[in-house]
């Protein structure tokens, strides 16, 4: 066994309804001032409508910033941190989805009133000095795991996103609220699903800090979306599943924060950058070639999850038949959950191929924890292979 370091949110919270306590948890924390980062659509679907009243049963001044879009900008970004700023708030929740708990992190940290560090200087891995204010996140999505990642994403160009990894950014609390995610559309539900996947995939193979606590999450997370993943998409109104498919996407963020994703990831990043597909779908797109390029180097580790995934599907044999059977059993899922399998039909153009595997190139950082090297001209074959 490698000496491994594991750290995780401190507090989570699993329960059906829990949000319309979250003024609670919030006195809890000793804050006066709370900054709620969310984003106009789940104002708009009435998810806070359950929430709001106990703000306003306290003495408890409530900030909403719902402005936060898909990708957020660094104007985004900004804009939020002068926000609590101005209410000088003592508390950051984060609500809804990844990009909302992404930028709720960096808030927490900009706005604390000793911070002297401004929102570029904290770009890349190990630059936040902090401290932050105290942390709760809300997702209303079962997919990136934010709420339980050292991990921001912020788009800095019109076609570049920049990570901030820090152990700083390390939500509180996570509070896990399946009725939040009823209303899902059916696509969210399943693109944000295969990306929680893919975190543990890539957790499980991360050829740096794998380790024995993020293996076991990973191959739980990985029973748990499995097996409910197409109940949760096509019966919406699933509780039990929307329960497990939240609960796999929050152990899967924990086994990626301790043990790196990889290339899906750097190769997902160059599609959301130029094409705006979303992060989920993107990951979606790549995951089966990558799949099948890594098995040269993974097949032994891919053969230990295909159970855990496939469950009575799963057919054993050689490790390259039985990664195989599981590539082969996750185009199949993806394709029964309705989602798109060929860049072409998400308005990627084959000029841009190119383009893309130069910019794949620069996700350097994701790229060094993958089981197998991954030059420009293999990233190149695999867009291709999903043209």
């Amino acid at each position: 066994m490698r000496d491994f370091t594991f750290s995780t949110t401190r507090t989570v919270v699993c329960e059906a309804g829990a949000a319309s306590r979250l003024a609670g948890h919030c006195r809890t924390a000793g804050a006066s001032r709370v900054m709620l980062v969310t984003d106009n659509g789940i104002l708009n679907a009435g998810l806070l409508d359950a929430v709001l009243p106990g703000f306003d049963c306290t003495d408890l001044r409530l900030g909403i910033f719902d402005r936060v879009e898909a990708d957020p900008k660094t104007a985004t970004v900004e804009a939020a941190v002068h926000a609590a700023r101005a209410l000088d708030a003592e508390m950051v929740v984060g609500f809804g989805g990844g990009s909302s708990m992404d930028v709720a992190k960096v808030v927490a940290v900009l706005a604390h009133p000793d911070c002297r560090q401004s929102l570029g200087e904290l770009y890349g891995v190990g630059n936040v000095l902090g401290p932050r204010l105290p942390l709760l996140q809300v997702p209303t999505t079962a997919g990136t795991g934010s709420e339980v990642t050292p991990i921001a994403i912020v788009t800095t160009g019109k076609t570049t996103k920049v990570g901030i990894v820090s152990p700083h950014l390390q939500p509180d609390t996570a509070l896990l609220d399946a009725k939040l995610t009823l209303g899902l559309p059916t696509q969210v539900t399943a693109a944000t699903g295969i990306d929680a996947m893919v975190h543990a995939i890539e957790a499980y193979t991360s050829a740096h800090k794998k380790n024995p606590v993020s293996d076991m999450l990973a191959r739980e997370a990985l029973r748990l979306l499995a097996s409910n993943i197409a109940t949760a998409t096509h019966t919406g109104s699933d509780l039990t599943a929307r329960s497990n498919m939240l609960l796999g996407a929050l152990y899967a963020g924990q086994a990626f924060a301790n043990a790196p994703v990889a290339a899906v990831h750097a190769l997902a990043y160059p599609l959301g950058g130029h094409f705006h597909i979303p992060h989920g779908l993107s990951n979606s797109l790549v995951l089966p070639q990558v799949l099948r390029f890594n098995a040269p180097a993974a097949a032994p580790l891919y053969a230990e999850l295909a159970p855990h995934i496939m469950g009575n599907d799963y057919r054993g044999g050689s490790l390259q038949q039985v990664t195989e059977q599981l590539t082969c059993w996750l185009e199949n899922l993806i394709g029964e959950l309705g989602l798109a399998t060929r860049l072409r039909d998400c308005g990627v153009t084959a000029e841009s191929l190119p383009r893309l595997a130069a910019d794949a190139m620069e996700q350097q950082r994701l790229l060094v924890n993958n089981p197998r090297e991954v030059a420009e001209a293999d990233a190149l074959a695999i867009y291709r292979a999903i043209f």
